[in-house]
């Protein structure tokens, strides 16, 4: 087993959908690290998700034990609930994001995650850091494409 590293993330969107982005802070130990991205077109919940993604894909080795921050109740609630077992098993039929659902499945295997929620915007550091990685994100003249949901989400 590794260390014990901390990751808070948070995702935001101008419009829903609209410009995305995501923050991230990693912390282990003496550590820090922070992430972010931005898309052209996207939605909250997109963000969110792959804000914890891009954060336990950081990771250097398998096997950390790991808390996840997070003021998403779509992301804590899937896994700390079990849901996103469940619409693994069906294939993830009629679900939104399976895209990042399955890249996020993979990457959970690889650690021991646990998920605590937090409110958004209520004055925890590293929380309202990761807010404003992900709004600077978004407003960036670099923004990525969210090629699964501009291309191959046609529901």
């Amino acid at each position: 087993m590794g260390n014990q590293i901390t990751i808070y993330t948070d995702g935001a969107a101008s419009g829903n959908p609209g410009p995305g982005g995501l923050g991230v802070v990693l912390l282990a130990g003496p550590y820090r690290k922070e992430l972010m991205a931005g898309f052209r077109l996207t939605t909250n919940n997109r963000m969110e998700l792959l804000a914890v993604i891009i954060g336990l894909e950081a990771l250097k080795n398998a096997g950390e034990e790991v808390t996840v921050y997070s003021d998403s109740r779509y992301v804590v609630d899937a896994v700390e609930k079990g849901w996103v077992f469940g619409w693994e098993k069906k294939g993830f039929k009629g679900k939104k994001n399976p895209d990042l659902w399955q890249r996020f499945l993979a990457v959970y295997r690889k650690h021991h995650i646990r998920f605590i929620w937090v409110k958004g915007h209520a004055e925890i550091p590293e929380n309202e850091r990761c807010d404003q990685l992900a709004v600077q994100a978004y407003k960036s003249q670099h923004l990525q494409v969210d090629f699964y949901y501009e291309h191959e989400n046609r529901e």
